[in-house]
């Protein structure tokens, strides 16, 4: 506990001591949660989420040795509140809509924003609340996506891709979908993009119970009408 308060105590001072630790600090926070980035194979990986909480540090000591050596009416936030929204047009680099319209990199653009807020932390010797910060991210990535993953799991709405022969096996497709009385509350028509393929389809289908997802799932696939059928 003593070390900690020592470490705390010097992020917290304006020194060579104090910006070293700051900095050694952002390095472990982008690091964690780059890692946790890479492992699931997402665009911005350890590199990229260090670099920016590296940055992010560099650009609030950056602000404060200005205010120290220079002005003491400078305001501190301005730079640091440029980081906050500069980061959002990375953020949109790692953004990707597939061809089954999915939106990937959601989640990723989202840490890059907040691995540049901690890093901001951490930058002005705020090493509290950067440490608690990067636990409840960690849970979050970790722990929340498993939760996020059984709520899908149990929902009884849920997003089908479908691939077809013919618009006449579209066509086919709906009529048995409302002859089995199931919503469709969203069915969205694209083109292959395969060169003599049938269309393709985006079907959201609402159940009564959750229990008839896998037996509905499995009823599709048996349809002579489609060629094939993905959950999303």
């Amino acid at each position: 506990m003593e070390a900690w308060d020592y470490i705390v105590d010097t992020a917290h001072e304006w020194s060579i001591r104090g910006c070293t630790v700051r900095m050694i600090f952002s390095l472990i926070i982008g690091t964690l949660i780059g890692i946790d980035r890479g492992m699931k194979r997402r665009g911005a990986g350890i590199k990229t989420h260090t670099l920016v909480c590296l940055g992010s540090a560099m650009v609030m000591m950056t602000s404060e040795y200005m205010f120290v050596n220079y002005d003491e009416g400078l305001d501190l936030s301005r730079m640091g509140a440029q980081v906050v929204s500069g980061v959002g047009f990375l953020g949109v680099g790692t953004i990707i809509v597939t061809g089954k319209n999915q939106v990937r990199g959601l989640t990723t653009a989202a840490g890059l924003w907040a691995c540049a807020c901690i890093g901001l932390a951490a930058g002005i010797g705020f090493i509290e609340g950067a440490v608690i910060c990067l636990i409840l991210v960690m849970f979050t990535l970790e722990v929340m996506s498993k939760v996020d993953g059984l709520v899908h799991r149990y929902a009884r709405i849920y997003d089908l891709y479908l691939e077809f022969d013919s618009n006449r096996n579209m066509a086919s497709f709906i009529t048995e979908i409302r002859d089995r009385q199931l919503k469709l509350a969203h069915f969205e028509l694209s083109k292959n993009k395969v060169k003599g393929e049938g269309p393709t389809a985006i079907a959201t289908i609402e159940v009564k119970d959750k229990k008839m997802r896998s037996e509905l799932l499995n009823t599709i696939r048996q349809l002579e009408c489609v060629k094939y059928v993905e959950e999303m």
